[in-house]
């Protein structure tokens, strides 16, 4: 993963004894998460962002950082790393906080309206508003049950991409039917700086859950000897002094063969749990905060959900649908932050006040 860009334009926090007072606190690093900060900074409201993982970007940049992009509003194609630090240089002038690597793990309504938020690490906040934009929750992907791979994992066996130069000039085996799986297998499979020795991808049955140009494409390589497609289940494994040298599969002929390998990538989709967040006395549907549409606030007052963590009628999980939620949701903070001060809708194209919020020089117009 690039963090270069990552480490300019941002601010890790640092250690401090007593609770952080706050005005916001967003819990949830990715896309949507960095851009409630965005929102929230164009009302001068400065956040502390808080994120299990040890960088930001949430699951775009964890699970498929050089995966392209394609329907992020005026950016015709992005990676998900790119989107991410394109998101930090956004609200860089903002001042936000970062507290990395620790998930929050109680939440508690004060008398005085606040809530007293506690992370895994032991860092403590005192803020009127909490955004939760927590993504699916605390996902983690759904392993591949087999004995003995699990010793593997990491080394050759691997549920997420970060480094496809890994896997360049190696015979790898990929376990999937679904969008993952197979622009993974069709990554890998052509030519290019990442492009594997030999590709054999496995899947449970001649049918797949992801994009029928892409099953197409697979298809087509395979016919030209590019790639190989197996069906059946990953049943065993060899081993060769200590290393993983083969799977054994079990076709619909319940016959069991061995698939040579170097590396193996397992793609079975996401579990998502919610995690502590179930137990914050929030209403929830299906694993989902509900919210309501005008401002985005869970059922108790001052906290707010926005992205894929929540759901509301005609709910859509797109990145763009979660950007539109931020802004409503910093609106609807504002009385608990604000509450003397009647919060105007202002544009950046025109307002001298935002263009120095955003240490930018304000235009003239004919």
């Amino acid at each position: 993963m690039n963090s270069e860009p990552t480490r300019d334009v941002m601010t890790l926090a640092t250690a401090q004894d007593g609770p952080i007072e706050t005005d916001a606190v967003v819990v949830g690093a990715g896309p949507v998460g960095l851009f409630q900060v965005f929102e929230l900074g164009l009302l001068e409201i400065k956040a502390h962002v808080i994120d299990a993982l040890p960088y930001p970007g949430g699951q775009p940049t964890e699970l498929y950082p050089d995966k392209p992009i394609y329907d992020i509003p005026a950016i015709p194609v992005c990676t998900g790393q790119e989107l991410t630090d394109r998101l930090l240089e956004q609200i860089k002038p903002f001042g936000a906080i970062f507290h990395l690597g620790q998930e929050v793990s109680t939440v508690q309504p004060l008398d005085d309206g606040r809530f007293h938020v506690a992370t895994s690490r032991g860092t403590r906040f005192l803020t009127r508003t909490l955004f939760i934009a927590a993504g699916v929750g605390a996902f983690q992907p759904r392993t591949l049950k087999v004995d003995g791979l699990e010793a593997y994992e990491n080394k050759q066996v691997f549920y997420r991409v970060k480094d496809p130069a890994r896997f360049a000039g190696k015979d790898l085996v990929i376990v999937g039917g679904g969008d993952s799986a197979l622009d993974w297998a069709l990554n890998f499979a052509a030519d290019g700086p990442h492009r594997a020795a030999s590709v054999i991808l496995i899947h449970r049955r001649d049918g797949f859950q992801a994009a029928p140009a892409s099953v197409s494409r697979m298809r087509e390589l395979c016919e030209r000897q590019q790639m190989q497609f197996v069906v059946g289940q990953v049943t065993g494994i060899e081993e060769t002094v200590g290393h993983l040298s083969g799977l054994k599969v079990t076709g619909p002929d319940a016959l069991t063969r061995v698939v040579p390998m170097d590396a193996l990538l397992v793609f079975f989709g996401l579990s998502p749990k919610l995690g502590p967040i179930a137990d914050w006395g929030l209403d929830i549907e299906r694993k989902q905060l509900l919210v309501d549409t005008e401002k985005f606030s869970t059922s108790v007052p001052g906290i707010f959900a926005v992205g894929d963590i929540n759901t509301y009628p005609g709910k859509k999980k797109l990145i763009l649908s979660g950007f539109h939620e931020c802004a409503l949701a910093a609106f609807g903070a504002a009385p608990f932050i604000f509450p003397d001060k009647k919060v105007m809708l202002q544009y950046t194209t025109t307002s001298p006040k935002l263009h120095k919020v955003l240490g930018v020089n304000s235009p003239v117009f004919d």
